[in-house]
């Protein structure tokens, strides 16, 4: 199976994905620590894909959604953005939508506690 079927496969058959450096239980870059940590804190469900165990996954995803960076987040197949897209969003109240309008189950007063401990 090809990388991008991989990456196809995983976003088409998990709700909430992060591509990542590291595991969701031991992040391996900053930026993924911060993502997976938001994520975690809100008591998401999200499959986490080590891109540092695959170096064509970790160049596939980059291509399959011509987005440079790790990590990425993708909801119900779609690509929603990196670590800054996602903190923005985060304190916006905008992931709350996101995952409100996916049907993506989270913590609402955990992500409330974000946004007031970033006020």
């Amino acid at each position: 199976m090809s990388a991008e079927d991989q990456i196809r496969e995983t976003i088409g058959s998990n709700d909430v994905v992060l591509f990542m450096k590291g595991t969701k239980s031991m992040p391996q870059c900053g930026f993924s620590s911060r993502v997976a940590g938001v994520l975690n804190f809100m008591g998401v469900e999200f499959a986490d894909i080590n891109v540092l165990e695959d170096p064509e996954i970790r160049q596939g995803i980059k291509e399959f959604s011509d987005w440079p960076t790790i990590p990425q987040l993708y909801v119900k197949g779609e690509f929603v953005g990196g670590c800054d897209i996602i903190t923005e969003m985060t304190l916006s109240g905008e992931l709350d939508q996101l995952f409100d309008s996916k049907g993506v189950t989270y913590n609402k007063d955990a992500a409330d506690k974000i946004r007031e401990a970033n006020a």
